[in-house]
């Protein structure tokens, strides 16, 4: 992991306990490959996880010693306001804005948390923006907000049907079979599996990180 969650959005939170949810978010370029597992568990025991991954798969994650998880709640476009440091996924749609596709509300307490834009794995040619909302607009069609972030501006369009997320604190027992999940890993060269960290779905929320 870079020295500053470079690319990342999960850092240890000091409030509530829940630490390092924005990992879900992360580019982090170092030696191991990273992997994002995205599915519902199937079983935790001890330190092992076994998750049926959204392709069918499954794939079994080693937890390592001290591992944390954290919290995903649902939220609205309402929750939005200028000033709120988000995560957005999005699409190109020809000439006009990006369309949204999945929206992350930060805590107050990790605005600027990876701050930038970079490619994402949600969809082909999709991107990942974390940035601060310079300007947020209902209209007919949704919402559109502006996005400012590193001197740069991005104006984003939000569906009414775009998922929106925020985090909260999540324990050990939010770990139940059949629950979301997200995980941001490192890919060992025998194929194995690890992380220190786990992103979990709070009451039937999917996380669409």
């Amino acid at each position: 992991m870079s020295r500053k969650l470079r690319s990342g959005i999960f850092a240890a939170l000091a409030a509530g306990g829940f630490a390092a949810l924005a990992f879900s978010q992360a580019a982090l370029a170092q030696d191991a490959e990273r992997v994002r597992v995205r599915g519902t568990i199937e079983s935790l025991s001890g330190d092992t996880l076994v998750v049926k991954t959204r392709e069918g798969g499954d794939a079994t994650i080693t937890l390592k010693a001290g591992w944390k998880v954290g919290g995903v709640t649902k939220a609205s476009a309402e929750d939005i306001k200028p000033g709120d440091f988000v995560g957005v996924a999005s699409l190109p749609k020809g000439s006009g804005p990006d369309g949204a596709i999945e929206v992350l509300i930060f805590p107050a307490s990790m605005k600027g948390t990876g701050e930038g834009n970079r490619p994402w794995d949600a969809q082909p040619n999709s991107q990942m923006t974390n940035a601060t909302v310079s300007n947020a607009v209902k209209s007919v069609d949704g919402h559109t907000i502006t996005l400012t972030y590193q001197g740069k501006e991005k104006t984003i369009t939000i569906a009414d049907e775009t998922p929106i997320v925020t985090l909260a604190p999540a324990t050990n027992d939010d770990l139940k079979t059949g629950a979301g999940i997200i995980v941001t890993g490192e890919k060992a060269a025998d194929g194995s599996i690890s992380a220190g960290q786990v992103a979990v779905g709070l009451n039937g929320i999917v996380p669409p990180m």
